[in-house]
Protein backbone atom coordinates (compact mmCIF):
# COMPACT_ATOMS: atom_id res chain seq x y z
CA UNK A 1 0.00 0.00 0.00
CA UNK A 2 1.09 3.08 -0.90
CA UNK A 3 -1.41 5.24 1.05
CA UNK A 4 -3.26 7.00 -1.46
CA UNK A 5 -6.65 6.86 -1.21
CA UNK A 6 -8.84 5.43 -3.50
CA UNK A 7 -10.50 8.08 -6.11
CA UNK A 8 -14.01 8.57 -5.01
CA UNK A 9 -17.37 7.26 -7.01
CA UNK A 10 -19.21 10.10 -8.76
CA UNK A 11 -22.06 9.74 -7.15
CA UNK A 12 -23.95 7.08 -5.23
CA UNK A 13 -25.39 4.41 -7.05
CA UNK A 14 -28.83 5.21 -8.67
CA UNK A 15 -28.38 9.31 -7.86
CA UNK A 16 -26.77 11.36 -10.55
CA UNK A 17 -23.06 13.45 -9.41
CA UNK A 18 -22.96 16.55 -8.96
CA UNK A 19 -21.69 19.38 -11.04
CA UNK A 20 -19.47 21.75 -9.37
CA UNK A 21 -20.93 24.68 -11.46
CA UNK A 22 -23.25 26.90 -9.77
CA UNK A 23 -26.68 27.61 -11.07
CA UNK A 24 -25.64 30.31 -13.87
CA UNK A 25 -23.21 28.01 -15.28
CA UNK A 26 -25.26 25.58 -14.72
CA UNK A 27 -27.99 28.05 -16.87
CA UNK A 28 -25.18 28.59 -19.66
CA UNK A 29 -24.61 24.58 -20.24
CA UNK A 30 -28.46 24.36 -20.78
CA UNK A 31 -28.78 27.36 -23.25
CA UNK A 32 -25.64 25.81 -24.80
CA UNK A 33 -27.24 22.38 -25.38
CA UNK A 34 -30.69 24.13 -26.28
CA UNK A 35 -28.45 25.89 -28.93
CA UNK A 36 -26.26 21.96 -29.95
CA UNK A 37 -29.99 20.83 -30.72
CA UNK A 38 -31.54 23.38 -32.60
CA UNK A 39 -30.42 22.20 -35.94
CA UNK A 40 -28.18 25.12 -37.18
CA UNK A 41 -27.88 26.48 -40.32
CA UNK A 42 -24.84 27.26 -41.86
CA UNK A 43 -25.00 31.09 -43.46
CA UNK A 44 -27.98 31.81 -45.18
CA UNK A 45 -31.43 29.44 -45.64
CA UNK A 46 -32.14 29.39 -48.91
CA UNK A 47 -35.40 27.32 -48.88
CA UNK A 48 -36.86 30.18 -47.10
CA UNK A 49 -36.57 31.89 -50.56
CA UNK A 50 -37.99 28.72 -52.33
CA UNK A 51 -40.57 29.06 -50.16
CA UNK A 52 -41.23 32.83 -50.05
CA UNK A 53 -41.09 33.44 -53.88
CA UNK A 54 -43.81 30.61 -54.43
CA UNK A 55 -45.97 32.67 -51.46
CA UNK A 56 -45.18 35.74 -53.61
CA UNK A 57 -46.02 34.50 -56.76
CA UNK A 58 -49.35 33.00 -55.59
CA UNK A 59 -50.40 36.28 -53.79
CA UNK A 60 -50.13 37.94 -57.26
CA UNK A 61 -52.10 35.04 -58.57
CA UNK A 62 -54.74 35.33 -56.15
CA UNK A 63 -54.85 38.99 -56.14
CA UNK A 64 -57.39 39.53 -58.90
CA UNK A 65 -58.69 42.99 -59.84
CA UNK A 66 -57.42 45.67 -56.69
CA UNK A 67 -58.76 48.92 -55.00
CA UNK A 68 -58.61 52.02 -56.53
CA UNK A 69 -54.35 52.16 -56.44
CA UNK A 70 -54.04 48.23 -57.73
CA UNK A 71 -50.00 48.84 -58.06
CA UNK A 72 -49.62 50.22 -54.86
CA UNK A 73 -51.85 47.79 -53.02
CA UNK A 74 -50.20 44.73 -54.77
CA UNK A 75 -46.92 46.36 -53.15
CA UNK A 76 -48.05 46.18 -49.70
CA UNK A 77 -50.10 42.40 -49.95
CA UNK A 78 -46.76 41.21 -51.22
CA UNK A 79 -44.51 42.86 -48.82
CA UNK A 80 -46.98 41.96 -45.16
CA UNK A 81 -47.51 38.71 -46.90
CA UNK A 82 -44.10 37.75 -46.41
CA UNK A 83 -43.70 39.92 -42.90
CA UNK A 84 -47.02 37.61 -41.86
CA UNK A 85 -45.67 34.66 -42.58
CA UNK A 86 -42.02 34.81 -41.76
CA UNK A 87 -43.58 35.60 -38.37
CA UNK A 88 -45.44 32.48 -38.75
CA UNK A 89 -42.12 30.05 -38.89
CA UNK A 90 -40.55 31.97 -36.73
CA UNK A 91 -43.63 30.96 -34.08
CA UNK A 92 -43.56 27.52 -35.46
CA UNK A 93 -40.21 26.80 -35.17
CA UNK A 94 -39.51 28.40 -31.54
CA UNK A 95 -42.57 27.31 -29.96
CA UNK A 96 -43.18 24.16 -31.65
CA UNK A 97 -41.22 21.06 -29.78
CA UNK A 98 -38.61 23.66 -28.19
CA UNK A 99 -41.30 25.12 -25.76
CA UNK A 100 -42.16 21.81 -24.87
CA UNK A 101 -38.62 21.71 -23.21
CA UNK A 102 -38.09 25.03 -22.13
CA UNK A 103 -38.67 28.79 -23.38
CA UNK A 104 -35.92 30.34 -26.23
CA UNK A 105 -33.48 32.59 -25.13
CA UNK A 106 -32.61 35.98 -26.60
CA UNK A 107 -30.14 34.84 -28.54
CA UNK A 108 -32.10 31.83 -29.98
CA UNK A 109 -34.77 33.71 -31.24
CA UNK A 110 -32.54 36.00 -32.91
CA UNK A 111 -30.56 33.25 -35.03
CA UNK A 112 -34.52 32.35 -35.23
CA UNK A 113 -35.72 35.36 -36.76
CA UNK A 114 -32.49 35.86 -39.42
CA UNK A 115 -32.27 32.45 -40.48
CA UNK A 116 -36.36 32.73 -41.50
CA UNK A 117 -35.94 36.04 -43.06
CA UNK A 118 -35.46 34.91 -46.50
CA UNK A 119 -39.18 34.47 -46.68
CA UNK A 120 -39.69 38.57 -46.50
CA UNK A 121 -36.43 38.77 -48.54
CA UNK A 122 -37.71 36.94 -51.48
CA UNK A 123 -41.07 38.52 -51.82
CA UNK A 124 -39.17 42.18 -52.35
CA UNK A 125 -38.48 41.60 -56.00
CA UNK A 126 -41.93 40.78 -57.08
CA UNK A 127 -43.14 43.66 -55.26
CA UNK A 128 -40.55 45.97 -56.82
CA UNK A 129 -41.11 44.53 -59.90
CA UNK A 130 -44.66 45.75 -59.39
CA UNK A 131 -43.37 49.04 -58.74
CA UNK A 132 -41.42 49.78 -61.60
CA UNK A 133 -44.18 48.67 -63.86
CA UNK A 134 -44.75 52.17 -65.17
CA UNK A 135 -41.60 53.04 -65.86
CA UNK A 136 -41.55 50.04 -67.95
CA UNK A 137 -44.68 50.77 -69.80
CA UNK A 138 -46.63 48.38 -68.01
CA UNK A 139 -50.41 48.61 -67.33
CA UNK A 140 -51.45 46.80 -63.88
CA UNK A 141 -52.14 43.13 -66.00
CA UNK A 142 -48.49 44.01 -67.42
CA UNK A 143 -46.94 44.60 -64.29
CA UNK A 144 -48.81 41.70 -62.23
CA UNK A 145 -47.57 39.11 -65.05
CA UNK A 146 -43.93 41.01 -64.87
CA UNK A 147 -44.06 40.02 -61.02
CA UNK A 148 -45.13 36.51 -61.63
CA UNK A 149 -42.38 36.41 -63.95
CA UNK A 150 -39.95 37.68 -61.47
CA UNK A 151 -41.35 35.47 -58.56
CA UNK A 152 -40.96 32.27 -60.46
CA UNK A 153 -37.49 33.19 -61.95
CA UNK A 154 -36.71 34.27 -58.22
CA UNK A 155 -38.18 30.77 -56.70
CA UNK A 156 -35.56 28.83 -59.06
CA UNK A 157 -33.02 30.92 -58.34
CA UNK A 158 -32.99 30.49 -54.49
CA UNK A 159 -33.81 26.42 -55.14
CA UNK A 160 -30.52 26.33 -56.93
CA UNK A 161 -28.78 28.65 -54.32
CA UNK A 162 -30.42 26.07 -51.21
CA UNK A 163 -29.38 23.29 -53.50
CA UNK A 164 -25.94 24.18 -54.06
CA UNK A 165 -25.13 25.71 -50.03
CA UNK A 166 -26.40 21.40 -49.04
CA UNK A 167 -23.74 20.21 -51.08
CA UNK A 168 -25.81 19.03 -54.15
CA UNK A 169 -24.00 17.47 -57.11
CA UNK A 170 -24.45 19.54 -60.51
CA UNK A 171 -27.39 17.13 -61.82
CA UNK A 172 -29.43 17.70 -58.18
CA UNK A 173 -28.70 21.29 -58.97
CA UNK A 174 -30.20 21.17 -62.59
CA UNK A 175 -33.19 18.88 -61.44
CA UNK A 176 -33.70 21.38 -58.12
CA UNK A 177 -34.35 24.34 -60.93
CA UNK A 178 -36.18 22.41 -63.42
CA UNK A 179 -38.41 20.84 -60.53
CA UNK A 180 -39.63 24.69 -59.32
CA UNK A 181 -39.89 25.83 -62.66
CA UNK A 182 -42.21 23.36 -63.13
CA UNK A 183 -44.15 24.50 -60.18
CA UNK A 184 -43.40 28.18 -61.25
CA UNK A 185 -45.11 27.27 -64.94
CA UNK A 186 -48.04 25.79 -63.23
CA UNK A 187 -48.72 28.74 -61.03
CA UNK A 188 -48.64 30.94 -64.10
CA UNK A 189 -51.11 28.38 -65.82
CA UNK A 190 -53.46 28.72 -63.37
CA UNK A 191 -53.36 32.77 -63.38
CA UNK A 192 -54.55 31.96 -66.69
CA UNK A 193 -56.93 29.46 -66.15
CA UNK A 194 -58.52 31.32 -63.65
CA UNK A 195 -58.67 34.61 -66.06
CA UNK A 196 -60.76 32.84 -68.28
Amino acid sequence: MTGERAPRPPGRPGRPARSPAGPAEARDSATAADDASAPRRPHADYTGGVYGSMLAASVIVGAGTLGSFPRLELVLLLLLTGVVFWIAHVHAHLFGARLAQRPPDRAVVRRVCREEWTIVKAAVPPAVAVGVGPVLGLGVQGGQWFALSVAVAGQVGWSVAAARQAGAPGRLLVLSALVNLVLGLVILASKLWLKH
